[in-house]
C-alpha cells in the first residue's frame, strides 16, 4: 500500500511539474533589443531595432525554457535617418537579402526561480554562432491589466559582429558589440 502511495505522489508530483511549463508571447511594447557601438573611440552609438516577435516557452518547476525571438532588420532605428539606411545596406546587416535575425534557444540557467542565463543560436546574415545572454534582472508577475502572468528581465551580452562577417569599419568602428535586451513576456 505505502509503495502504492508513493508511486501515485511521484506520478501526481511529475504530472504537477510538466503542467507548470507554459508558453508566453513576446510583447513588443514592453520588448526592446538595443546595442551599443563605440564610436571611432569617442562616444557610444546606441541603437534598437523596433519590430521583433516570438515566443519563450517557460518550466520553473523543470528549471527549463525555450525561446524562439525573431528580429526585423529593417527596423533598425538610432535616431539619424541616414545612420539607419547605412545599418540595413550590405556594409552592415544587408536587410534587403537577410530580412531577419533569430535567436533560438533551449538552454535556461535558473538561481531558484530566477532565469540567470539564457544560452543558444543568433542568426545573423545567414551565419548561426552561440550567444549566451546574463540575466541583470529577472521576475514574473500577474499582470493587473492583463489578467496573466508576464515574465520578462534585462539580459546583456557581447557579440564579435566579425563572427557574421560584418567586417565593415573595423577596427575604427569596434568589432565588439554590446547587445541589452529588456524582454516581457505574456503567458498563453
Amino acid at each position: 500500500m505505502t509503495k502504492t502511495l508513493l508511486a501515485t505522489a511521484l506520478l501526481a508530483a511529475a504530472g504537477f511539474a510538466q503542467a507548470q511549463s507554459a508558453t508566453y508571447a513576446i510583447d513588443p511594447t514592453h520588448t526592446f533589443v538595443n546595442f551599443e557601438a563605440k564610436h571611432f573611440g569617442t562616444s557610444t552609438l546606441r541603437g534598437r531595432f523596433d519590430k521583433k516577435e516570438g515566443t519563450v516557452q517557460f518550466d520553473r518547476a523543470g528549471k527549463s525554457g525555450k525561446a524562439d525571438i525573431t528580429i526585423d532588420i529593417g527596423s533598425v532605428s538610432t535616431g539619424v535617418g541616414p545612420l539607419d539606411g547605412h545599418l540595413k545596406s550590405k556594409d552592415f546587416f544587408n536587410a534587403a537579402e537577410f530580412a531577419t535575425a533569430k535567436f533560438v534557444s533551449d538552454k535556461f540557467v535558473f538561481d531558484g526561480d530566477k532565469v540567470t542565463e539564457v544560452s543558444g543560436s543568433l542568426t545573423m546574415l545567414g551565419k548561426s554562432n552561440p550567444v549566451t545572454l546574463k540575466a541583470t534582472n529577472f521576475n514574473c508577475y500577474q499582470n493587473p491589466m492583463l489578467k496573466r502572468e508576464v515574465c520578462g528581465g534585462d539580459f546583456e551580452t557581447t557579440i564579435t559582429r566579425t563572427q557574421w562577417g560584418m567586417a565593415y569599419g573595423v577596427p575604427g568602428i569596434p568589432d565588439n558589440i554590446r547587445l541589452l535586451i529588456q524582454i516581457e513576456a505574456v503567458r498563453q
